[in-house]
C-alpha cells in the first residue's frame, strides 16, 4: 500500500512537472472541485460536479501515459503513433465535453 501510494504521488508530480495540459486542468480542478462541492444541492449533484472534474484529470493522465509510451518506443513519425496520440487527445476532449455538459445540466437543470 505504501509503495503504491508513493508511485501514485510520483506519477502526479511527474504529470504536474512535465505536462502543460495537466497543469492547466489541475489548476482548474483546484478551483472547480470546491466550487462543485459548494454548488451541488445534494450528494448526487456534488458527486457529479466533483467527479466530472476528477474524470478529466484521470483521462489526461492516461493520455499522457500513452504519449510517453509512444515517444519511448520511437520519436519517428508513424501513422500508428499519430493515431494513438490523436485518440488519447480525443478522449481528453470528450471528458472535458462531458464535464461541461454535466455542470450545465446540474446547475441549469
Amino acid at each position: 500500500m505504501i509503495n503504491a501510494t508513493r508511485y501514485s504521488a510520483s506519477g502526479l508530480a511527474e504529470a504536474a512537472r512535465h505536462e502543460d495540459a495537466f497543469r492547466v486542468e489541475l489548476v482548474l480542478g483546484i478551483v472547480l472541485l470546491p466550487l462543485g462541492l459548494w454548488l451541488g444541492a445534494s450528494g448526487t449533484e456534488r458527486a457529479l460536479l466533483a467527479g466530472s472534474i476528477l474524470f478529466v484529470l484521470v483521462v489526461e493522465l492516461l493520455n499522457s501515459a500513452v504519449e510517453a509510451t509512444v515517444d519511448r518506443i520511437s520519436l519517428e513519425d508513424h501513422r500508428l503513433a499519430k493515431r494513438a496520440k490523436d485518440m488519447g487527445s480525443a478522449a481528453v476532449m470528450l471528458s472535458i465535453l462531458a464535464a461541461v455538459v454535466i455542470w450545465l445540466l446540474v446547475l441549469l437543470g
